[in-house]
């Protein structure tokens, strides 16, 4: 069974730092994109970060430019979300996913086209 699973999340105050794991099973990630996007209540989905394999090439949403970092495990089965300076507007349910290389590009990442995701952790920050 494919399956991505999202640990690291809790509630940290603002200023301070979280860094989310997604382990990957049952499918070959290595041929896919991988990235990460947050829902919030009552908000859009958004494509927070991913990285094209191919092109070796990293998208950020700008509101999280020189926060986030996105990486790969060396098992190339798990990736990494590392939040700094974490911001009362990150709170927010992290899911990890995979797709195709084409919806994940250095301009945008399309998060409505997915081949795999995971259920998600919450992510909690206070003022």
């Amino acid at each position: 069974e494919a399956q991505l699973v999202e640990s690291g999340g809790g509630l940290v105050q603002a200023g301070g730092s979280l860094r989310l794991s997604c382990t990957a099973s049952g499918f070959p990630i290595n041929y896919f994109a991988v990235g990460w996007y947050r829902q919030a209540p009552g908000k859009e989905r958004e494509g927070v970060a991913c990285i094209n394999r191919s092109t070796n090439s990293a998208y950020y949403a700008d509101s999280v430019k020189g926060r986030f970092t996105i990486s790969e495990g060396n098992d190339k089965n798990t990736m990494y979300l590392q939040m700094i300076n974490l911001k009362p507007e990150d709170t927010a349910v992290y899911h990890c996913a995979a797709s195709l290389d084409t919806y994940c590009s250095g301009d945008s990442y399309n998060t409505r086209l997915l081949d795999y995701e995971g259920r998600g952790t919450q992510v909690t920050v206070s003022s």
